[in-house]
């Protein structure tokens, strides 16, 4: 178990997604996170995907939900993410934060998943930008190494550590 400090942020595993390649990725309740990712997942591209650095691809279940208010075809899954969460302020998640995530898998975010084409029909006009770090901060799918490997569960507990600072008011 992670100790946490009266400050962590918590939320939680709303989906985990594996494929044979490509997406989307299928909807499974428990995997393995190896330091690959998650076991049964492989990505087709291993140029722009895959490796320790980007092991798995995290998104928030609330940015998803935002972008079917806005008419966006899009399901957890479907842009290619292993774990989608939720309860988390996804503004505030960079790299260098670490993430608990159920009874001792410890990743640490590394980087913003740029968007491909491969996700575009899972948007309005096929404007996969929409989810670009750089357009639309905050909104962008997370890469994560795997420091800790375990079990994973829908419903486990997240907890981040080390946020930025910016996005933080109003937090009590």
């Amino acid at each position: 178990m992670f100790s946490s400090h009266s400050h962590a942020t918590k939320g939680s595993i709303v989906q985990l997604n594996i494929s044979a390649g490509g997406v989307p990725k299928s909807s499974i309740t428990e995997g393995i996170v190896e330091p690959s990712g998650l076991q049964g997942d492989r990505q087709r591209n291993l140029k722009y995907h895959g490796g320790p650095d980007r092991a798995l691809c995290l998104w928030s279940l609330e940015i998803i939900q935002a972008l079917q208010k806005e008419g966006h075809p899009i399901q957890p899954g479907d842009a290619g993410e292993n774990i989608t969460l939720s309860g988390l302020p996804w503004n505030r998640i960079s790299p260098g934060c670490q993430m608990g995530l159920g009874d001792g898998v410890l990743l640490l975010v590394t980087d913003y998943a740029p968007p491909c084409r491969t996700i575009a029909r899972y948007f309005k006009l096929r404007r996969y930008g929409r989810i670009s770090q750089k357009q639309n901060p905050g909104t962008s799918r997370l890469y994560a190494r795997v420091l800790i490997p375990g079990v994973l569960r829908v419903g486990d507990l997240v907890t981040l550590h080390n946020m930025t600072d910016f996005g933080a008011a109003g937090e009590g």
